[in-house]
């Protein structure tokens, strides 16, 4: 569509709060969005190149742009939300994971019974949850069957049909199990006081349990009726052992919601645990697709009115790492310290623990989206202008000074290529000179890549900080690359990122996959290098035994390695066995040379 077209239609967009959808020219919804100024907002997408490559697209495929306006921005966010679960456009963060979870049934009769189940009918029960771990919800059945004896029959237990003797109790009553409701063998009042309890312990409130039990059991034990009292001392303990796994917080921290939010430049994880009378009482992960370069703000704020929303939560206060715009009947509080912090961080936890659980599934289920997120991360944590499909590293080994060699690894997608990886024996530099010898190994090496006319890298490594860096970067400018490949330093001792032109250093998160990737080039460089080196040195060490035999070439040297395969064996080797190698006249050479030796 033209940009005059698309124009006026925004300038008949409203000032006020509201939902933007763009669809395409087929009439396709491509986009939902939340606005607080709806014309600024749509204005923002058309008078600017995006960084992101995907953005521009959307933007080219927008045909018509239509609107919702609502009373408050509280209004504008839960729209936003149902629109997107209910269309999935293709350019808004994807909501994983749509799932039914279980919930817990107070069923709405006369005796009511208490079990788990996935659907809820508005006929009056009261449903606690959802629970996200079906494990939760059968821990928590199997403690309220250890304290309460609740039935279980789905009879209809009105007065009348007690009163005719409709029913007869079952087995589930001669084994304890049940107080026999449907022969009238339990008082109602008595029944609903247990309903009440369970309602308090799926709020995650003990206390008037605990108290309740505690009350009854000192009143058997003063009756005499110890058995029973000690009955009730179990049930205690099972519920004291049940609230001490569960409360982890300070006690008067009651009735909160904390999210947290970890990403990376594929998905989001948002972690959400409520926290009821001091216990943590449910914990859920969140998995956000990313389409656009939505920020975690934005992310985290689609989050928690999507878990609310899932969850039914009603509290007037949540935690979060830094401010949200959640509108204005939810405080928002972003703890610095105390009981509060630690709870946060809690979370956060959670998230980053969920994240790598998913990461390592990926890296099995499917390797390719493995790779390209992690490529799609480096480009992101290291400012490239493109992603390091094709990485090598540069490492000099010259130990005392000695046979100095360099060594060139390679890495494709974020692997090594072991195909492609050299070495470097130094021909223009004189003794040690790590920065001369780096120069000259860069210069060589893409000055042949560039006139067999193979695809260069578009990461360098340099294992080595500004020294290195600078000398890599003087062969870099005479082959005319700068700007065409990016190359950075490593220096070992902080794992100090360098940049040419760029005084201070980068650092990279320590658990980063990037600076995992850059380390194995940079540790796979230098075993490269070392062992070129070891091998080197111990080859010239054999060469110059031999070479001091008088009447002992080169190619005799060779003939002898060949045969006897070290020189241990040459040196031991009888006169007769080293004339049928080389005769007798370089025999008799060679075997009174380390005959003399070996008697000094």
């Amino acid at each position: 569509m033209s940009n005059s077209l698309i124009q006026l239609q925004i300038q008949t967009l409203p000032d006020n709060p509201g939902v933007y959808q763009y669809f395409d020219k087929e009439g396709k919804l491509l986009y939902v969005g939340k606005a607080k100024n709806l014309k600024k907002r749509v204005s923002s997408y058309f008078n600017k190149v995006h960084t992101v490559a995907k953005t521009n697209v959307l933007v080219k495929k927008i045909h018509t742009i239509k609107h919702i306006v609502v009373p408050t921005e509280t209004d504008a966010l839960l729209l936003e939300n149902n629109l997107i679960k209910n269309f999935q456009p293709r350019y808004n963060v994807l909501l994983k994971d749509d799932k039914t979870y279980p919930w817990i049934c107070i069923k709405n009769e006369r005796f009511p019974r208490v079990f788990w189940t996935r659907n809820m009918i508005k006929d009056g029960s009261e449903y606690f949850g959802p629970y996200t771990s079906q494990k939760t919800v059968h821990v928590l059945l199997d403690l309220i069957k250890e304290l309460y004896s609740l039935r279980t029959c789905n009879y209809d237990l009105s007065v009348a049909n007690i009163k005719s003797e409709k029913f007869k109790v079952c087995l589930e009553y001669h084994i304890g199990n049940c107080k026999g409701p449907c022969e009238d063998l339990i008082d109602v009042k008595e029944y609903n006081n247990n309903i009440q309890a369970i309602r308090d312990i799926l709020k995650g409130n003990f206390k008037e349990s605990l108290k309740d039990f505690k009350k009854h059991m000192t009143e058997l034990a003063m009756d005499l009726k110890f058995e029973e009292a000690q009955k009730i001392k179990e049930k205690i303990e099972v519920l004291e052992k049940y609230q001490a796994k569960s409360t982890i917080v300070n006690p008067k921290i009651t009735n909160l919601d904390v999210f947290s939010i970890i990403s990376d430049e594929t998905a989001a994880y948002v972690n959400y645990i409520q926290i009821s009378h001091g216990a943590i009482i449910r914990s859920h992960t969140l998995e956000l697709k990313k389409k656009l370069e939505e920020t975690d703000q934005e992310l985290l704020e689609l989050a928690i009115i999507e878990i609310r929303e899932r969850f039914h939560l009603t509290s007037k206060e949540v935690l979060v790492p830094f401010e949200v715009d959640l509108g204005e009947n939810i405080k928002v509080t972003v703890p610095k310290l105390g009981d509060k912090k630690e709870i946060l961080t809690l979370s956060e936890r959670n998230a980053k623990f969920y994240r790598l659980d998913q990461l390592k599934q990926l890296k099995i289920v499917d390797p390719d989206r493995h790779t390209n997120r992690i490529m799609a991360q480096m480009k992101a944590d290291l400012h490239l202008p493109v992603e390091p499909r094709h990485i090598e590293c540069f490492d000099n080994s010259n130990i005392q000074g000695t046979n100095p060699v360099a060594a060139c690894v390679v890495f494709k997608d974020g692997k090594p290529s072991k195909k492609d990886y050299r070495h470097f024996n130094i021909k223009t530099v004189e003794g040690p000179n790590d920065f001369a010898s780096m120069e000259e190994v860069v210069y060589r090496r893409y000055k042949r890549m560039l006139d067999e006319q193979q695809p260069l890298p578009q990461l360098i490594v340099i294992d080595g900080g500004k020294g290195q860096l600078s000398s890599a970067l003087k062969s870099i400018d005479d082959l005319g690359l700068r700007g065409k490949i990016t190359i950075i330093g490593i220096a070992k001792r902080l794992e100090e990122i360098f940049f040419p032109g760029d005084s201070y250093p980068l650092y990279l998160d320590k658990k980063s996959e990037s600076l995992k990737i850059i380390q194995h080039i940079r540790n796979e460089a230098h075993r490269f290098g070392i062992t070129f080196h070891r091998n080197k040195r111990s080859q010239n060490a054999i060469q110059s035994e031999l070479d001091e035999i008088p009447g002992i070439g080169e190619k005799t040297t060779i003939t002898l390695l060949e045969h006897f395969k070290s020189v241990k064996k040459i040196k031991s080797a009888t006169f007769e066995e080293l004339t049928q190698v080389v005769g007798k006249a370089k025999a008799k050479n060679i075997h009174t040379f380390f005959t003399n030796k070996a008697s000094q």
